[in-house]
């Protein structure tokens, strides 16, 4: 997904380029959709989709969401010309210089999928979410999980972890061939602690497979899921203080 902070001009140059991933799989999107679903229950609720980049995984995402209204956001206007064919209404933001033209208590619930960890200043971004949020509305988050199954392995073999970057020019040290951007990376441990200390309780963390792990390796991916601490994508689902 493209971030929806202003990053310095060479991370701008990077997340408005096209060439760049900004899809992070159906099974963590639908996996996501459908804990919120539950969570909101009675339809005609607002969704604001934060760094909702093309609007892929928000197309992916809608029959499950059906019923609510799902609004796009996003810093980037190539994204979001992109992603208005298919979530409709989409709106320009930045979670800091001002915050996001949205007023306060407006949402229902925020999505926010693969953001956290392109960010500069994730403290100023969830300060931005939970203004945006009414109280006790819905944070459904997921980011990548550094301390994923094989990612204990790789740093016991003096490898660099998946889906962490040394450099936004290539590849170096760890497995993979994408440079995705990513600034930060959490444990589940880290990621319940920080949402706490940012006014969101009833803070739960489930898992989700990541579709960039090689085939005859999937099935464990997937059964990992089980054990939150270890899967390759953290869900995190909390409610606004």
């Amino acid at each position: 997904m493209t971030g929806t902070t202003s990053p310095p001009p060479g991370l701008r140059d990077f997340y408005e380029n096209p060439a760049v991933p900004v899809a992070s799989g159906d099974g963590r999107t639908l996996r996501q959709a459908r804990l919120l679903a539950d969570a909101l229950g009675a339809p005609g609720q607002v969704i604001l989709d934060i760094g909702c980049g093309d609007g892929t995984a928000a197309a992916t995402a809608a029959p499950v969401l059906a019923g609510h209204r799902l609004i796009g956001v996003d810093w980037s206007q190539d994204a979001l010309r992109r992603a208005r064919p298919r979530m409709g209404l989409v709106v320009r933001g930045e979670l800091e210089h001002g915050g996001l033209p949205l007023a306060d208590g407006c949402a229902d619930a925020v999505l926010f999928s693969e953001i956290l960890e392109h960010l500069v200043d994730p403290d100023q971004a969830l300060d931005e979410l939970r203004r945006v949020l009414r109280p006790g509305g819905h944070l459904m988050l997921s980011t990548p999980n550094l301390a994923a199954w094989y990612n204990r392995a790789l740093l016991l073999a003096g490898v660099q972890p998946v889906f962490s970057e040394v450099s936004l020019r290539g590849i170096h040290g760890r497995p993979g061939s994408e440079v995705v951007g990513h600034l930060r990376l959490y444990t589940a441990r880290a990621l319940r602690s920080f949402l706490a200390a940012s006014g969101f309780d009833d803070v739960r963390i489930t898992g989700a497979p990541f579709h960039g792990v090689p085939r005859p390796l999937r099935l464990l991916d997937r059964a990992a899921c089980s054990v939150p601490g270890a899967a390759s994508i953290l869900l995190a689902h909390a409610r606004r203080r």
